[in-house]
């Protein structure tokens, strides 16, 4: 059985929607600037891919409270834009809710936690009652009115390629008709000064693949799609132009926050998706780079692509010189990137690479590319803990 990708919603520091994000990568115009929502520690001066709106702001666009977490804010907007994208009637279907994170409603948590340090009293104990992940998951699916199936996925930075993954299977299987997967995450002091603490945050711009990057700049945003059956796309009243292929999670079990320096957890998810696919390497046009900009992911990310690709590496680029590494989100803002380059028949470019890794044979585009016939993409999303994760998107024929 195939699955068929039938509408896509996000929203980012690009773009608070499908089309200003298109215009935002066809004009090389990265999110990335001055933390304004996140003040008080030092952490908060460092660059970010922040979306330039306040959570009243934001839950104007997603009909919620703006007491409610800005990463269920996100998840709402983006999961209502894919519905709306896909023109899908839900009644009479079996439809799941596949969602991820990993700061789940960490930002009221913190501010609840400043509130109670400061006045040594419990007061507004409704600011974390949606701090676990699960419960942001469960908010938005209620909001949305999808029932049969919710679940949360969270592993780390392949959390969104994990839930298309997963909500595919659910499909294949029978279990569900459609499903809308993706991924939310908001910025949070906890998370800045976590990464900060690893000592993997670029003072600057981040520049992924370049041979003198310093670190990744955090980003916040969400990215959804709309996945259904043969069946229900054939019912459909727009025809899907996509559809995943092939999909695959390895973990090389290295290190805690590093990969190995061979990449071989990476090399294992991008040859099992490949497999499943049945294509040859050399039908995949495009690689959506995970490309964080720090030393060690670059570098076994790109080890790992030479070994399957040989002297033959697709063009590839890494989006996140544009939003930032949007951490639970990403899997699911990069699918869609990669849904783009195949409708749009474009490859985006790689942001800020001046100099090419030395211990790389291939550079990752660095202008915008149109006119492109692209008709597979792989995305790459690694994680904390090894967890790593590869989609192929494919034109339909």
């Amino acid at each position: 059985m195939e699955v068929y990708i039938a509408g896509k919603g996000i929203i980012s520091a690009i773009g608070l929607n499908v089309e200003e994000t298109l215009q935002s990568l066809k004009a090389g115009k990265s999110g990335i600037g001055t933390q304004t929502n996140l003040t008080g520690r030092r952490d908060s001066n460092l660059p970010t891919g922040e979306i330039a709106l306040s959570n009243a702001e934001l839950a104007s666009m997603a009909g919620l409270s703006a007491d409610y977490s800005r990463t269920a804010l996100l998840s709402m907007i983006a999961a209502k834009d894919a519905l709306a994208d896909a023109d899908i009637n839900i009644k009479g279907l079996k439809c799941g809710f596949i969602s991820a994170t990993t700061v789940g409603g960490m930002d009221k948590t913190e501010k609840f936690m400043a509130s109670f340090i400061r006045d040594g009293e419990v007061k507004d104990i409704g600011r974390i009652l949606y701090h676990d992940s699960g419960a942001i998951t469960e908010l938005v699916a209620e909001a949305l009115g999808i029932k049969h199936f919710v679940s949360t996925i969270s592993t780390a930075c392949s959390s969104s390629a994990n839930a298309i993954m997963y909500a595919s299977r659910l499909i294949k299987t029978g279990v569900l008709d459609m499903a809308i997967a993706g991924g939310t995450d908001a910025m949070s002091l906890f998370t800045l000064s976590g990464f900060n603490a690893l000592m993997i945050l670029d003072e600057n711009y981040c520049t992924p693949y370049d041979d003198n990057r310093k670190g990744l700049n955090l980003g916040e945003g969400a990215g959804y799609v709309v996945l259904v059956s043969e069946k229900v796309a054939g019912k459909l009243s727009k025809a899907p132009a996509v559809k995943l292929t092939g999909y695959a999670n390895a973990n090389d079990a290295f290190h805690q926050t590093a990969s190995s320096p061979e990449g071989k957890g990476n090399y294992l998810a991008m040859q099992g998706a490949l497999k499943m696919s049945g294509l040859e390497i050399s039908a995949i046009d495009y690689i959506n780079l995970h490309g964080t900009g720090t030393a060690n992911n670059d570098l076994s990310e790109g080890m790992a692509i030479q070994r399957i690709f040989g002297e033959r590496v697709p063009k590839s680029s890494s989006t996140k010189a544009f939003t930032g590494h949007t951490l639970g989100a990403c899997g699911g803002i990069e699918a869609i990137f990669s849904m783009m380059a195949i409708e749009q028949k474009m490859i985006f470019p790689n942001l800020r690479l001046k100099t090419p890794m030395k211990e790389l044979g291939f550079v990752p585009v660095t202008e915008l590319m149109e006119g492109v016939e692209v008709k597979n993409v792989l995305s790459n999303s690694f994680g904390f803990g090894g967890n790593c994760s590869s989609l192929i998107f494919s034109k339909v024929n």
